[in-house]
């Protein structure tokens, strides 16, 4: 009976206990939600430096202040900084007038500058048929205008002292012989001799120590000599102008056979060098016409055609080199001086808009493309700009409507953002 009595009271205390956890736990709840509720805070969505514990109007501007969602701030943190930034000029609600782009073929007038050169594909040289020394030299400078039939040195050679033995030797004891005796002529010939002096030994029967050779050109002539034949270090280091002013060679000096000694360029057949700049490449076409005018001599303009384009860029240059053949005579204009050109060029079936439909932000040219309620900017490839119209070479057809007018569609060309 004592036994069935504890047990009892056993049950009873555990049914206390339990009926006594409940409210331990709601107690403890609140105080975490009190906890909770003092610990939240409240910014305004104007000024967020603005933070309070309490519910509240801002102190600034006069809202409402916003309780801060815990959960809120954490999902920004997935946020990146390219979503939250948007460019306010990718898409721009307007209604100003548009434009679709025209095709069209154009003749854009291309401007150049260049230079007055020789053309060297009329040059002459003055070469030694023989090996010898120079005797005399009638050149005196560089430079100097020599005419064809002048006489530019003359030189002594043992090989032409034997070719003349063996023509009088055959002369006097076989004259009859005529294969060896024209043979012997031949060779006098070829070896630089001239006809007249051939004949001149003929008749006197005497040998000519020296051969007298001609210029077969006329023009100005060029030194072509090897550096060895300069004169020395010591004399061109106390005057550098003498490479400037006298010849390299000197009579005495020796030559050898087929060594080019001068260099004649006529002045009256002339080149006309133009630089053209990369962006006008596909603009100028052998064949062009261009209208040159010398700036030393700017009343004796005239037109020529564009011969040949090298395919090669000159050292330290950014520009190709056009060539203009054009004859020289009349107009006596000077070599080396400066020109300005303008090169007729065509663009057939060219896409052309406006000028201020596109706008240029350095690399890349946008134009706001017509969408529903207002205009999205597009990249596109641009050509040459004539008569305040500009090509279209790539990003639009025939279908697009732009903004006539790009510049009031943008607020700084730094927020434009494009989609390619």
């Amino acid at each position: 009976m004592k036994i069935f009595y504890h047990k009892k009271i056993i049950v009873l205390w555990g049914l206390v206990l339990v009926s006594f956890l409940p409210s331990c736990t709601s107690h403890q709840q609140s105080e975490v939600s009190s906890t909770v509720a003092d610990s939240a805070e409240y910014s305004c969505p104007m000024h967020p430096q603005i933070i309070r514990r309490q519910p509240g109007d801002c102190p600034i501007c006069g809202m409402t202040l916003v309780k801060q969602n815990d959960t809120h701030a954490a999902a920004l943190k997935d946020v990146q900084l390219e979503n939250l930034l948007k460019p306010t000029n990718q898409f721009v609600v307007s209604d100003i007038p548009v434009i679709s782009v025209s095709q069209k073929s154009a003749d854009i007038p291309v401007k150049a500058l260049g230079t007055i050169a020789y053309n060297t594909s009329a040059a002459g040289t003055i070469s030694a048929r023989v090996t010898g020394r120079i005797e005399k030299l009638y050149i005196l400078y560089k430079f100097q205008l020599v005419q064809k039939g002048q006489k530019i040195m003359e030189i002594y050679s043992p090989e032409l002292l034997t070719a003349q033995q063996n023509l009088l030797f055959l002369l006097q004891h076989d004259a009859e012989n005529t294969t060896l005796v024209n043979a012997a002529k031949q060779k006098l010939l070829w070896l630089g001799m001239s006809t007249e002096q051939m004949q001149q030994v003929m008749q006197t029967r005497k040998i000519a120590y020296t051969v007298t050779v001609y210029s077969n050109y006329t023009g100005h002539i060029h030194e072509a000599g090897n550096e060895n034949m300069a004169a020395p270090v010591s004399v061109v280091m106390k005057d550098v102008t003498l490479r400037t002013k006298e010849l390299s060679i000197k009579a005495g000096m020796y030559v050898e056979k087929g060594q080019t000694i001068f260099t004649v360029f006529n002045p009256d057949k002339a080149w006309v060098l133009l630089n053209i700049y990369a962006s006008d490449l596909s603009l100028v076409k052998k064949g062009a016409s261009a209208t040159i005018t010398p700036e030393t001599a700017p009343d004796k303009a005239f037109k020529s055609t564009i011969n040949f384009i090298e395919p090669f860029y000159r050292n330290n240059s950014k520009t190709l080199t056009a060539r203009i053949d054009f004859n020289n005579t009349t107009r006596h204009i000077p070599i080396g001086s400066q020109v300005n050109a303008v090169i007729a060029a065509h663009i057939a079936n060219a896409y052309w808009l406006p000028v201020n439909a596109v706008v240029s932000l350095g690399v890349d040219k946008i134009v706001f493309i017509k969408e529903d309620g207002g205009f999205r900017a597009r990249k596109i490839v641009t050509g040459v700009t004539t008569n305040n119209e500009i090509q279209i070479i790539a990003g639009l057809t025939s279908t697009n409507q732009v903004a006539t007018n790009a510049q009031y569609l943008m607020d700084s060309e730094s927020f434009i953002k494009l989609k390619n």
